[in-house]
């Protein structure tokens, strides 16, 4: 696949998570060899991205026959935009299948799953020990069917199984910091986060840092410019040794440098907000049962557990330097972000 031009079908490029990726694949070596085509609602960002040697077709990756039509003119597919939207996968899948039966060759598809997978019900209350680790197969075998994210990253599996297609499924856990690349800076792809910006932006509308219970679950956490750093490895692996990588049940790839508690980030959230005038208590609160509803459409997500071990994604190079202590750093920077607005 390496001595030929590659067709890449990209959605998610606006993201903030393909926006990262996508960055590091047009500053990629290899660049000149690849055929991207990037899905995207914008015929604003659509141009931007084109100026920069993308190819664009303006839409939606909901639009199934669309998605289904692209990726069947597709040799790897990179899928950063929904995680949960189980019409694009399929309709992925089946382009795919017919890219195979017209070629006799698996095409590659990376997906975007994360660790939400993993969750339980802690409401913030407890830690768990269950740890995940992405050498195992057994052991991610074993989630329930209902867990999030689990029916299209199952979906994915059973397509690999079959054996029309090459699945990778990577996992991000809460990543953390500013997104700073090209597209960023262009206004083509989003800066910001989801989990600690929405418990910063929670915080900031109810006057002082809040927290899910008593802030005593675990997640990992990992940095989204390393986490952008794991898709490359995982791409130029599979095009350097694609039978040396695993896929399918064995194509798990958990993206994590660090763990923390809740609580960790709501304190730090509260000295900032002290340190800024906003708040007097350094010390966070529990949302009420009203601010879950408001703030988090009453769920109580933030307060779930999820551990796991990223053993296969180190296995491929891949060697994430930042902590835990780096993330908390983070935080500062995105409160003075959304304090702003």
């Amino acid at each position: 696949m390496s001595s030929a031009k590659i067709n890449i079908l990209f959605t998610g490029a606006t993201g903030y998570i393909g926006g990262s990726v996508l960055a590091r694949l047009i500053d990629h070596p290899d660049f000149p060899t690849f055929n991207i085509i990037a899905i995207v609602r914008s015929p604003e960002r659509a141009e931007k991205l084109q100026k920069l040697g993308v190819g664009v077709v303006v839409g939606s990756h909901s639009d199934e026959a669309l998605v289904e039509k692209l990726a069947r003119n597709s040799d790897v597919v990179i899928a950063t935009a929904n995680a949960d939207d189980f019409e694009a996968v399929t309709a992925t899948l089946r382009g795919l299948k017919k890219r195979f039966e017209e070629t006799k060759v698996a095409p590659i598809f990376i997906h975007t799953s994360g660790t939400g997978v993993l969750t339980d019900d802690a409401k913030g209350l407890h830690p768990t020990d269950t740890i995940y680790d992405d050498s195992n197969p057994d052991q991610i075998e074993a989630l329930a069917p209902t867990q999030i994210h689990r029916n299209v990253d199952l979906e994915l599996v059973n397509a690999d199984k079959a054996g029309y297609v090459k699945t990778y499924i990577v996992l991000p856990s809460t990543i953390y910091g500013i997104a700073r690349n090209k597209l960023v800076n262009l206004g083509i792809a989003n800066s910001h986060s989801i989990q600690i910006p929405s418990l910063i932006k929670a915080s900031l509308s109810r006057g002082e840092a809040g927290m899910v219970g008593k802030g005593l679950n675990i997640w990992p956490n990992v940095n989204i410019e390393e986490v952008a750093d794991l898709y490359i490895y995982l791409f130029n692996a599979i095009r350097a040794k694609p039978d040396a990588v695993g896929h399918g049940r064995e194509g798990f790839y958990f993206g994590e440098s660090g763990e923390h508690t809740l609580y960790q980030i709501s304190k730090r959230i509260a000295e900032v907000f002290v340190a800024l005038g906003i708040s007097k208590s350094d010390e966070p609160t529990t949302f009420t049962k009203e601010e879950i509803d408001k703030y988090f459409e009453g769920s109580n997500y933030l307060g779930s557990n999820s551990r796991c071990r990223g053993i296969r994604s180190r296995s491929l190079g891949w060697k994430p330097s930042k902590t835990t202590q780096d993330m908390l750093d983070s935080i500062r920077p995105e409160v003075d972000a959304f304090s702003k607005e």
